[in-house]
């Protein structure tokens, strides 16, 4: 009984370290881009859900690369972050992958097939 209660108190104190050894419940997720552990809701850029189906709404964070080739989102819905590719020229790039397309006209717009799913 003792050893059940020490492992739920570490699990509980932060003991919680995944593969990259980011604490979940101190709100750290691994990011591919920093490689680094980060806070998404700490983040510069933080798209507000569109059209929230629950009585909350969430938020999308991106993380671009130092070249702005590469944009790493963090959603709910996805177990882990998802890295969109940019195309496109100067002035009218779009960052893709699969059916999610960000842009930034207008401040950034996250899209999911043509939905609209976030934006800033």
């Amino acid at each position: 009984m003792l050893f059940v209660t020490i492992s739920y108190a570490q699990k509980a104190t932060g003991g919680d370290r995944d593969k990259h050894g980011c604490i979940g419940s101190a709100g750290y997720t691994y990011s591919i881009i920093k490689k680094d552990c980060i806070q998404t809701f700490a983040q510069k850029i933080k798209l507000k859900e569109v059209d929230p189906k629950r009585s909350f709404s969430t938020i999308a964070a991106v993380i671009f690369s130092d070249d702005n080739k590469k944009a790493e989102i963090f959603l709910s819905d996805y177990k882990e972050s998802q890295i969109l590719i940019r195309t496109g020229k100067k002035g009218n790039y779009v960052w893709k992958k699969g059916d999610l397309k960000l842009t930034d006209k207008d401040g950034y717009q996250l899209k999911k097939g043509k939905k609209l799913i976030y934006s800033l």
